[in-house]
């Protein structure tokens, strides 16, 4: 496969993540109203579907190692696309968060093996850079999801919106059946044995570069969590924007994101891995710094919420593909199962912020810019001690447990 064909990949399998959860946001709001559900329920099918796609990587990620890439992104994708129609037509709220489970769930199977696909072709500071070209396309996608499902909610209804997510997992199953060629040379025929499983699992978790650069990636997916899965009914509800207003800004959140991706690029090479993190905790402490003060003082404001969100963004641009290529850097026998041991990581933080604010939406900007605060904190944490301490991904020496036969 040519690199470019590589990173269109990339960016199609990633960004079934951003458009999955973007695209629905600005709907959040009205299907609330139209099933006459409470606040905690529709933030249920966010919270849910990002629980099942974290879980769900811990299956798919042995299972890649045992056959392969192609054949998981075949089965998640066409699940995948099940799912977003049956999601589309449900006929209630608890019928919508099943289906929304199951989405989450399959889309595991694509997030997972991307993150695999670049340890499989690449060495860690490569696959770095590599990565964040992959989440700039990622990014791109985000820039349109947002908008698009403000004005396919406002012209059409919510049902519209999350029908798209069919057609998109529709052209990236085309894609993978026509163009994808299986990454994983050498498979592992016991990546599925209850013994090796737990071996590789307990060998991943105690590894210092994985829990480092885990702890950084998870903890600045929750921040970005906090924000997606509360903006709309802030900006909304609290400060009165309309559905295109809102998928506005979140646009606007995207392009930071893409600026972020390739700000990552040129730190890396001008100052490489652990010092470019260390300055992006530094971006990311100071936009929950100064989105959370206001919020203190009583003011509520778009103007005192995205200035502050966009330093954090930019600054999630960098700690991903740092992040989520870190970890799985040393283990290039197992790249699967540390791949989806990470991204169970981050989606366990996004689950326990998600289950938090269901109980803490109280009609001001406060548990967004509080919770954005928290995870601001735990990211510049992580990026001056730990990643500092152990932010060389070298791979691991060969052993049994993980190595291929």
């Amino acid at each position: 496969m040519s690199p470019a064909l590589i990173v269109l990949l990339l960016s199609l399998l990633l960004g079934l993540q951003p458009i999955t959860t973007d695209l629905y946001l600005p709907a959040l709001p009205e299907l609330t109203r139209g099933f006459g559900a409470p606040m905690h329920q529709a933030q249920l099918t966010l919270t849910a579907l990002l629980l099942a796609f974290g879980a769900s990587q811990m299956v798919w990620g042995p299972l890649s190692d045992r056959f392969g890439r192609k054949p998981v992104l075949l089965i998640g994708l066409a699940a995948y696309a099940l799912a977003a129609v049956g999601s589309a037509l449900a006929p209630s709220m608890v019928a919508l968060i099943v289906w929304r489970t199951v989405q989450g769930a399959a889309m595991g199977a694509a997030v997972m093996c991307a993150r695999a696909i670049v340890r499989d072709l690449y060495e860690p500071l490569q696959g770095a850079k590599v990565m964040s070209q992959g989440l700039s396309g990622l990014g791109v996608i985000a820039f349109a999801s947002a908008p698009l499902g403000g004005l396919l909610t406002q012209t059409i209804n919510w049902r519209a919106a999350l029908l798209v997510l069919a057609l998109f997992g529709a052209v990236c199953l085309g894609l993978i059946v026509w163009r994808f060629q299986e990454t994983l040379q050498r498979k592992n025929p016991n990546a599925l044995q209850a013994a090796t499983l737990l071996a590789t699992w307990k060998l991943i978790l105690r590894h210092p570069t994985f829990l480092a650069f885990s702890a950084l990636s998870a903890a600045s997916y929750g921040g970005l969590f906090t924000f997606l899965a509360s903006s709309s009914f802030v900006f909304m509800n609290v400060l009165g924007l309309s559905n295109t207003q809102y998928g506005a800004l979140m646009a606007l959140n995207s392009l930071g994101y893409i600026g972020g991706t390739f700000l990552c690029r040129y730190w890396l090479v001008r100052f490489g891995v652990r010092r470019s993190l260390r300055w992006a905790g530094a971006l990311s402490l100071s936009g929950g710094t100064l989105m959370a003060w206001p919020a203190l003082m009583g003011i509520q404001s778009v103007w005192t919420i995205m200035p502050a969100q966009m330093l954090f963004i930019v600054a999630h641009g960098i700690h991903q593909p740092c992040g989520q290529s870190g970890a799985v850097g040393p283990f290039p026998q197992a790249a699967g199962a540390a791949s989806a041991v990470n991204g169970f990581a981050m989606m366990l933080a996004a689950f326990a912020m998600g289950s938090w604010l269901g109980g803490h939406m109280d009609g001001t900007v406060r548990p967004l810019a509080l919770g954005v605060w928290f995870w601001s904190a735990l990211i510049a944490l992580s990026a001056w001690t730990l990643v500092q301490w152990h932010g060389e991904p070298v791979a691991l020496n060969r052993t049994p447990s993980v190595q291929s036969t």
